[in-house]
């Protein structure tokens, strides 16, 4: 079995003992789809993204250039939490990098049932937003290779970026330079990419649908989603 490699705090990558490049590429798919879902459940409550961060600058920008200061404010607001998040990911990952991807995923589900809380009981909306944004940065660094093949959850701007890249190195020679076996090839990893995509884009789909359905209980389904994530990752290895 081909043993997936993670990134160290160096930025070095050293081999996980939990999980191999395929389970890490279903975990990083599944976790698109979720990331796509709340972006879009928070964009129809409460019109900013919870992790497309490069949509809310460019809503405050605009905002700005009207003179609507309340309404750059707003947009505004989901950012630094989002990074908040991301900060306090990354320690909880390298406090323990056996349990750190379970952690983060019960956290993310909790501030996800949190929310459902809030909106049950109408908490202020910018209160939604603070969790929304912080668990979203959360999750965006869960997974951020799969194998030695680098994968944004939240930000597919950049997996885009990458599998355009992938493409091209792929008409000049199918074979990657740090390749992990045969298999290992650029239209492999530009299929990976390309998966995180269409998972991202199919939980908007998901998200905007259900949300006119099941109203509060929306984030429901994604919280459900990342607490079988947490016991799979709890799984001892093979």
């Amino acid at each position: 079995m081909s043993q997936m490699r993670d990134v160290s705090r160096a930025g070095n990558p050293v081999p996980s003992l939990q999980m191999t490049p395929r389970a890490q590429a279903w975990g990083a798919a599944g976790r698109a789809l979720i990331a796509g879902y709340v972006d879009s459940y928070s964009l129809v409550n409460f019109g900013v993204y919870a992790s497309f961060m490069s949509g809310n600058t460019t809503s405050a920008g605009l905002h700005v250039g009207e003179a609507n200061v309340a309404a750059a404010a707003h947009s505004l607001l989901p950012i630094p939490f989002f990074v908040l998040g991301i900060f306090v990911g990354t320690l909880l990952m390298h406090a323990d990098r056996r349990a750190g991807l379970t952690r983060l995923s019960v956290l993310v589900a909790a501030l996800l049932i949190i929310e459902i809380v809030a909106a049950s009981f109408a908490w202020p909306g910018w209160v939604s937003i603070l969790m929304l944004s912080a668990a979203m940065g959360i999750m965006n660094i869960s997974i951020s290779h799969v194998g030695l093949q680098s994968v944004s959850l939240g930000f597919v701007t950049g997996d885009l970026n990458n599998l355009g890249k992938l493409l091209a190195a792929g008409i000049e020679s199918p074979r990657v330079r740090d390749t992990q076996g045969p298999w290992d090839t650029h239209w492999l990893r530009a299929a990976l990419l390309a998966a995180i995509w269409a998972a991202f884009f199919t939980g908007a789909v998901l998200g905007a649908a259900l949300a006119a359905r099941l109203a509060n209980w929306t984030l429901l389904l994604s919280a459900l989603m990342l607490v079988i994530y947490a016991l799979l990752d709890n799984r001892p290895p093979d």
